[in-house]
């Protein structure tokens, strides 16, 4: 996840080569898990699925065990109850930084210079487009 400077958040979900599959931009306000939750029923079939621990939540990970996919999510800093993960697979989330390194290649991107947020997701669809093919 990414965060712009007007304040909108993005969400995204890689592919296993750290290719952008899915793109969602939620307001700066609004709580990490929310975005989760407004994205549970896009996300693509998966054996795995590596996440960032601020999504940490029970009912995150119910929810992919459910759907058939196991989470490999750490637990936040301020759980009482650790979590167990497979902490050398996690170590392969930096493909997901490397993407959006590779987004903030994109001028437009890296400075936000758009004000609306549906032109923002746009110029973010169109570099993502990009880096999929490269």
């Amino acid at each position: 996840m990414a965060q712009s400077p007007r304040g909108a958040k993005l969400h995204a979900v890689t592919d296993t080569s750290g290719r952008p599959v899915r793109l969602f931009i939620t307001a700066g306000q609004v709580s990490d898990y929310t975005g989760a939750a407004a994205r549970m029923n896009g996300l693509p079939e998966a054996e795995r699925l590596l996440v960032d621990r601020r999504y940490d939540a029970d009912w995150f990970r119910e929810t992919l065990v459910d759907r058939g996919t196991t989470p490999c999510i750490p637990g936040r800093k301020s759980r009482k109850k650790t979590v167990k993960y497979d902490k050398p697979r996690y170590k392969r989330r930096n493909r997901i930084e490397r993407m959006f390194g590779r987004l903030k290649d994109w001028r437009r991107v890296a400075t936000c210079y758009d004000r609306s947020p549906t032109v923002f997701l746009a110029a973010i669809a169109l570099a993502a487009t990009v880096i999929f093919w490269l």
